[in-house]
């Protein structure tokens, strides 16, 4: 009977993501980037770097955590 510990010594597996996860990753950090925009008021460098950096960080985070 095999267990988990059996495992052990084993190297981790690589899993792979789907290209639906980077389609999905893109398609958020877009929208966040956009809807930055409209709720900043206007496209000022500040609100444009603020925008690209939350959709940058919420885009990446989706492609992760989508296992």
């Amino acid at each position: 009977m095999a267990s988990g510990m059996d495992r052990l010594g084993a190297p981790p597996a690589r899993l792979k993501r789907s290209q639906a996860s980077l389609f999905g990753g893109i398609a958020c950090g877009i929208g966040v980037f956009i809807l930055t925009l409209l709720l900043a008021g206007g496209p000022s460098p500040l609100n444009i770097v603020l925008g690209l950096a939350i959709g940058a960080a919420l885009g990446t985070w989706v492609r992760l955590a989508d296992l």
